[in-house]
């Protein structure tokens, strides 16, 4: 017999039981009050007990009545519950979102994106993940993530945008001889021990280190491939070698290590975000969003002029 009770008998019976007026209870649930007391009557025949004490100038709950309204009360706040989270599930409020990121972006633009996302959406679950790019890649195509700050061009065609272009400058230690001069041209550098990040991790760019030094004449001499960045740094300022590395790497500050930008054009570092395009997965359910679609709003804002951060 319990399983033919349906979830709007309980909504009837708790506005009786905490009404004790069926006029007032009928009105408050927008139905006649003779609908009312025979669902409350239909109910009773169903548990085979009487909930309510009625006549017709008193309301009273029978003890099962108050019993079974302390439970009856408790599924209900439960069931709201339930309801309020898979709507705001649908909103895209709440859910996971996996981001990975290339170290270049924890030192621009990451932080403040994420800061603008979680002030918006505090349920939705951030799960950060550190990754070249080659392996953000390969990521995405796993679906371990849902969205990458990772540097172009990209092996796969995923959806992309453009977040950051910034020059690269060389990092040298402070008592290197050329740390005196205000401004290097490449050819400075043509006798220098070079540290660079392995050609897999970032092939565009590596190759445009590699042009710029052969159009001054010299092939650079690598004596340690290292990543991320700031390992890069750190072993500058242990005297191994000089480095490329990104403009907002000077943000970090490490002693014993100094920054000159080139007289000659400088390759950039560029930064997207990229995803995987999910618009055909959701063709039936126009109505669910995804907390990756809040995302890519916060971006777009952050984009709008006047809106970045100061060194972006």
């Amino acid at each position: 017999m319990a399983a033919q009770v349906e979830l709007r008998h309980l909504r009837y019976f708790a506005a009786v039981a905490q009404t004790l007026h069926f006029g007032r209870a009928a009105e408050q649930l927008g139905i006649t009050q003779p609908v009312l007391s025979d669902q409350i009557r239909r109910l009773e025949t169903l548990l085979s007990v009487q909930l309510l004490y009625r006549t017709k100038r008193v309301v009273q709950l029978t003890e099962p009545g108050r019993i079974f309204l302390a439970d009856v009360s408790r599924l209900l706040e439960h069931t709201d519950t339930a309801i309020a989270t898979v709507q705001r599930a649908a909103q895209g409020k709440l859910g996971k979102l996996a981001i990975g990121y290339t170290g270049p972006a924890l030192y621009t633009v990451l932080p403040e994106i994420v800061r603008r996302f979680r002030d918006r959406y505090p349920d939705v679950q951030l799960n950060l993940h550190e990754l070249c790019t080659p392996d953000q890649e390969a990521a995405l195509l796993a679906g371990e993530l849902h969205i990458g700050f990772l540097h172009p061009p990209l092996a796969a065609p995923w959806q992309q945008r453009e977040v950051l272009s910034e020059p690269m400058v060389v990092a040298l230690p402070d008592s290197h001889p050329l740390a005196s001069q205000p401004e290097l041209s490449i050819q400075d550098l043509s006798q220098e021990s070079f540290i660079l990040f392995p050609q897999t991790v970032g092939p565009k760019l590596y190759g445009e280190i590699m042009t710029l030094c052969a159009q001054a004449g010299f092939s650079p001499k690598v004596v340690q491939e290292a990543t991320p960045q700031p390992t890069m740094i750190g072993l500058v300022a242990a005297g191994i070698g000089i480095a490329f590395v990104s403009t907002s790497l000077q943000s970090i500050s490490r002693p014993g290590v100094v920054y000159r930008s080139l007289q000659e054009a400088t390759p950039m570092l560029k930064l997207a975000i990229a995803w995987k395009d999910s618009s055909t997965q959701h063709h039936n359910q126009s109505s669910v969003i995804s907390p990756l679609e809040h995302f890519l709003q916060v971006v777009d804002d952050w984009l709008q002029p006047g809106n970045q951060l100061p060194n972006a």
